[in-house]
């Protein structure tokens, strides 16, 4: 039995990305474990033109494999850096100003939602994903049963896309259950040690293999 491209796709999020050199190799080593749709960066702190300057380092390795970089900053930083597009945790006023500002031409995402109206006050918005489940401000994680259960309300009842992020790799086929458009990887993908390629590879073939479940059904 054969099967199509799966439903659900994965996305990284990096940590705080100070050398945008060695992080440009991770993420060639990531992509050749195959598909990804989309990598959210996040930037270290920073002056301005530095992180525009890292955006730029990073997005002609990323793009060129036909995978879209979305950048956790300002609306100016991810556009002069060449960014496909925006993530924001700043509410529904913070995606008004970024679709001002880029006129339609990028992606926005929104993350930080804590409840399920804050949810749909941002999905009103218009963004073009949500993402569920990533680390809160002090690091500390949302209990795996608690993403399940917002991923799969979303995805059952909301067209914009959902991002479901996994804590770790065991993690994965129970968010692909959900219906949720996409899975992100995050700091743990990249730890030291880490095989990412054997690590998206891997995470596809979960994918995969939770598509046949789904389809023999």
């Amino acid at each position: 039995m054969t099967t199509q491209n799966p439903p659900t796709r994965l996305m990284l999020v990096t940590p705080p990305v100070a050398d945008a050199d060695a992080m440009a190799f991770k993420l060639m080593q990531a992509q050749a474990g195959g598909d990804l749709a989309a990598v959210i960066l996040r930037l270290a702190e920073s002056d301005e033109r530095s992180r525009i300057e890292a955006v730029k380092r990073l997005a002609g390795p990323v793009q060129a494999a036909n995978v879209a970089l979305v950048v956790e900053a300002s609306a100016l930083v991810a556009a002069r850096g060449g960014a496909d597009g925006v993530h924001l945790t700043g509410g529904p006023e913070a995606v008004a100003e970024a679709r001002s500002s880029l006129k339609g031409e990028r992606i926005i995402g929104a993350g930080g939602l804590r409840a399920r109206h804050d949810a749909m006050d941002i999905g009103e918005a218009g963004v073009d994903y949500v993402l569920f489940g990533e680390p809160r401000p002090d690091g500390s994680l949302p209990p795996l049963a608690a993403v399940i259960e917002r991923a799969g309300w979303w995805a059952e009842i909301f067209e914009t896309p959902c991002v479901a992020y996994a804590p770790d790799f065991d993690s994965v086929p129970a968010l692909v259950e959900t219906g949720a458009e996409f899975i992100a990887l995050g700091d743990w993908a990249f730890a030291e040690g880490q095989d990412i390629r054997a690590l998206v590879e891997q995470a596809n073939a979960a994918i995969a293999a939770c598509a046949i479940r789904k389809a023999a059904r």
